[in-house]
């Protein structure tokens, strides 16, 4: 990433988020047209590789980026970077004319992908799945119903997790063009934070697509590696947040009338903002280190084999469970500095509130991701650190 690339975000950040807009915390009906502006700065989907047209900006970077958006809008930030769930698996397991047609005209459009895993009955079990996807000549037919699914409706293609109709241990991942009749939005999700964001719930009825669209290797393995980025990116969404809930603490102390001074005076107050600084400060060190990981993989010449032996990265865990309580820590100490105001929406702290909820829920609630390292990384004696 080119030193001006940050600034060229920080800018964006400050025209176009941190202002405040209101309709930033509503349910706008259409992608709001600040993410077209953001476009315009050349930075849409910044991780796609050059050789598709795209910037090639790694992990570690981006948490850089998403840290800096997510400062202004937790939920804008959620939208400009999800995609790299459904491009990481079509780059590491698609076939080379299924990333030319599909990865090249997102870099030069800074448009939107979709992944769709869970569904009703399948959030956090996803082997529990019940879209089917059957083979018919040299189509693949998919059917099924998908609950949670980020810019769907305005999305380029989607990557769908699907049962094999001849095998029901067997998944796979399948694009699906976005106009491919059959696909239908159930509706939009009324979510109680991230409200500028899109997320649907989806109907695949007969969805028919060339049987090249199906992607090499297990369904359900692929959309485990390729929660390894969106996990640490979600991650980095909490930093961001966290920042602005601890400037806005600052700015309400510096005119809170306290004592024989203001609130800034007041020793209680340090330590706490101390310890949030603290926080944010372990925080944000530990996304980089897992996006290092990540990156270390991806730069090597193996990267989709090596990922599909490993599957999980655990700093990808880590980061997340921990920036998902430290940041909800950080927002109810913050939301208890401003009195009654804080429980009103009087004051963004409110909103932000909502938003940091969010780190530990999706992609995995933190208890699923405890007992996930449980099995992983405490069992096993040999992958202990």
């Amino acid at each position: 990433m080119k030193p001006e690339d940050l600034k060229t975000v920080r800018q964006f950040v400050k025209n176009e988020l941190v202002a405040g807009d209101p309709q930033l915390d509503t349910l706008s009906e259409k992608p709001l047209e600040l993410y077209g502006k953001f476009r315009e700065t050349g930075l849409a989907n910044w991780w796609l590789p050059e050789e598709f047209g795209g910037r090639g900006i790694g992990l570690e970077d981006s948490v850089e980026i998403v840290n800096e958006i997510a400062y202004g809008d937790a939920g804008v930030a959620f939208t400009l970077f999800i995609s790299v769930l459904g491009t990481s698996m079509v780059q590491l397991y698609g076939s080379d004319e299924l990333k030319a047609r599909y990865l090249a005209p997102m870099a030069a459009n800074g448009s939107f992908c979709a992944a769709l895993g869970s569904e009703r009955t399948a959030g956090s079990e996803l082997n529990k799945i019940e879209t089917v996807v059957a083979r018919d000549g040299n189509e693949l037919v998919v059917t099924g119903e998908k609950f949670f699914s980020t810019n769907t409706d305005f999305a380029d293609f989607l990557v769908v997790i699907a049962r094999a109709a001849d095998d029901p241990e067997t998944h796979h991942a399948v694009l699906v063009p976005r106009d491919t009749p059959g696909v239908e939005i159930v509706k939009r999700w009324d979510v109680n934070g991230l409200r500028a964001s899109h997320t649907y719930q989806v109907k695949l009825d007969n969805c028919r697509v060339p049987a090249a669209n199906r992607l090499e290797g297990s369904g359900l393995r692929l959309l485990e590696i390729g929660l390894n980025a969106s996990r640490i990116l979600i991650a980095a969404t909490a930093i961001g947040i966290a920042r602005r809930i601890r400037d806005h603490c600052m700015t309400y102390a510096k005119s809170k009338p306290f004592r024989d001074g203001t609130l800034l005076d007041s020793p209680v107050f340090a330590q706490k903002l101390g310890q949030m600084e603290m926080q944010i400060d372990v925080m944000k060190s530990h996304c980089l280190r897992a996006a290092r990981d990540y990156d270390k993989i991806m730069e090597g010449p193996d990267a989709a084999a090596v990922f599909a032996r490993q599957g999980t990265l655990k700093a990808a865990l880590t980061a997340k469970v921990f920036c998902g309580q430290t940041g909800w820590d950080i927002a109810g100490v913050g939301s208890e500095m401003f009195g009654g105001l804080g429980y009103t929406d009087e004051m963004p702290i409110g909103k932000l509130l909502r938003d940091i909820r969010y780190v530990s829920i999706v992609e995995g609630g933190d208890d699923v991701l405890r007992e996930l390292l449980f099995g992983r990384y405490v069992i096993p004696v040999p992958r202990r650190s």
